[in-house]
C-alpha cells in the first residue's frame, strides 16, 4: 500500500489511537468522586495523579522524539500503544493510592511515545497547507475521546466501580497497535515545501525559532486551562451545582463531543483557508478563539443560572477552535530533520507550564479557600495569556509560496 496513494488510511489509524489514548486519560475525572471516596484522599491527592501522569509523559517525550528522528517511527508507536494498554488493564487489580499512581506513570510514558512522533508521522503524508484540516481531524478524537471518557465513566462507574470503564477502554488499544504495524513507513520530509534554514533543521537553531517558541507557549497557557477545568469540572457540577455525578459526567461530554467536533473541524478549515491571504492564518484563528473563550468561561464558571449551560459549550467552542491550526502552526514552524525531537520539546513545555500543575494548583486552592469557582480563575488568566502571546507570535509565521496555495486552492495537490 502506497502512502502517497492511500495517506489516509494511516491518518484514520492514528486518529481511532488517538481516540482511545484520550478516553483512557479522562475515564478518571469522570470517576474520580468514586476514587476519592474509595481511597479517603483529598483534592490536592487526587489533581495529583493527573500532575504524575504529565510529568512522566512530558519527560518521557525527549527520549522518545529523539529516537523517532534517528529510528523507525512506526514501531515506536506501536510499542506505546500497547504499554498504555496494558498498564490501563493494571486498573483491574488496583486496590489503593500507591498502585494507581504507579499505574498513571506508566500510562504516561506509554502515551508520550505515541503523542510524539505521530504528529511527526502525519506531516510525511501531507504537505504544509493541508495540514491544519488533517491535523484537525488526528485532534479531533481530544475532544471527541475526552468526552467518551467522561461518557463511558459516568454510565459504568457509578454502576459497575469506578475500574470498569478503565478496563472497557483498554482493548482496543492492542488491536489498532497490530493494525498499524502492517503499514509502511512514510519517507521523512517526503511532503515539505518550506525551505529548510537552520531555525527550521537544526537543534541549535531550535532555540531561536520565534514561530516555534511562540506557539509551544500559547499552547501551554491553552493547556493549564484546559488541563485543569477538564479534570475538575465533573466534580463541580457534582459538588457545587448539586449535580448528580452521571448528568455531570454526561452534560459535561456531550457539551465536550459538539462543541470539539465542531470548533475542531471548522478551525482547521478556516485556519487553511485563511492561509491563503495571510501566513498569520493559524495564529490569528487560534489567538482570536482564545479571546472569544473568556467571556463564555467566566460565564461557565460563576452564573448559577440556566445560562451556565450555553457558557460551557461556548467557551469549549472557542478554546478548541485552535486544535487544527495551532498545532499545524507548530509543525509547519520546523522542518523534516528535527520534527519530532521538536513536537517532544513541545509536549515537554506544553504540560510542565501547562496541565502538570494546573490539576495540582486547582485543587491546592480549592482545598485552601473551600471554593472550587475560587480556584478556576487561574485558568481564566491562563486563556488571556494564550490569546495575547499568539497574536504576538503571528508575526513570525512561515510564508508558504503563493504557487503551492493557488494549486491547492484549484484541487491540484502538491
Amino acid at each position: 500500500m502506497s502512502f502517497r496513494r492511500h495517506p489516509g488510511v494511516a491518518l484514520a489509524l492514528l486518529t481511532a489511537l488517538n481516540f482511545f489514548n484520550y478516553i483512557d486519560r479522562y475515564v478518571l475525572p469522570a470517576v474520580q468522586p468514586l476514587v476519592q471516596k474509595e481511597l479517603h484522599r483529598s483534592d490536592a491527592d487526587m489533581g495529583l495523579l493527573t500532575s504524575v501522569f504529565f510529568g512522566f509523559y512530558m519527560f518521557a517525550a525527549p527520549v522518545m522524539g529523539i529516537l523517532a528522528d534517528r529510528y523507525p517511527r512506526k514501531m515506536l508507536i506501536c510499542v506505546g500503544a500497547v504499554l498504555w494498554s496494558g498498564a490501563t488493564l493494571l486498573t483491574a487489580v488496583t486496590t489503593d493510592y500507591t498502585s494507581l499512581l504507579i499505574r498513571h506513570t506508566l500510562v504516561g510514558i506509554g502515551e508520550a511515545s505515541f503523542v510524539t512522533i505521530a504528529p511527526a508521522f502525519i506531516a510525511d503524508l501531507f504537505p504544509e497547507h493541508r495540514r491544519g484540516r488533517m491535523l484537525a481531524i488526528f485532534y479531533l478524537a481530544i475532544p471527541m475521546g475526552t468526552a467518551m471518557g467522561y461518557v463511558l465513566g459516568g454510565h459504568l462507574g457509578p454502576v459497575y466501580g469506578w475500574r470498569a470503564p478503565f478496563m472497557v477502554a483498554a482493548i482496543p488499544g492492542f488491536l489498532l497497535a497490530a493494525a498499524f504495524a502492517f503499514l509502511p513507513e512514510p519517507q521523512r520530509g517526503n511532503a515539505d515545501v518550506l525551505t529548510a534554514s537552520p531555525e527550521r533543521s537544526t537543534i541549535a537553531g531550535l532555540f531561536h525559532n520565534r514561530a516555534y517558541w511562540t506557539a509551544t507557549l500559547g499552547t501551554a497557557m491553552m493547556t493549564f486551562a484546559l488541563g485543569g477545568l477538564s479534570v475538575w469540572m465533573p466534580t463541580f457540577l457534582s459538588r457545587v451545582r448539586g449535580m448528580a455525578l452521571n448528568d455531570a459526567n454526561i452534560v459535561f461530554g456531550e457539551a465536550l463531543i459538539v462543541a470539539g467536533f465542531l470548533a475542531t473541524m471548522i478551525g482547521g478549515w478556516v485556519g487553511d483557508r485563511l492561509l491563503r491571504k495571510t501566513r498569520r492564518s493559524y495564529y490569528l484563528v487560534s489567538a482570536t478563539g482564545m479571546a472569544l473563550a473568556l467571556p463564555f468561561m467566566v460565564l461557565a464558571i460563576y452564573h448559577q443560572g440556566r445560562l451556565m449551560f450555553p457558557g460551557i459549550f461556548l467557551a469549549l467552542f472557542f478554546l478548541l477552535l485552535n486544535t487544527g491550526p495551532l498545532n499545524a502552526a507548530i509543525i509547519n514552524s520546523v522542518g523534516a530533520p528535527i520534527r519530532a525531537t521538536a513536537i517532544a520539546f513541545n509536549v515537554f513545555v506544553i504540560h510542565i507550564l501547562g496541565d502538570v500543575p494546573s490539576p495540582l494548583l486547582i485543587g491546592y486552592i480549592s482545598d485552601k479557600t473551600g471554593s472550587l469557582p475560587q480556584a478556576f480563575i487561574v485558568a481564566v488568566v491562563a486563556v488571556a495569556i494564550s490569546a495575547a502571546i499568539l497574536f504576538y507570535g503571528s508575526r513570525y509565521a512561515p510564508q508558504i509560496r503563493q504557487d503551492i496555495l493557488d494549486r491547492d486552492a484549484t484541487g491540484v495537490h502538491a
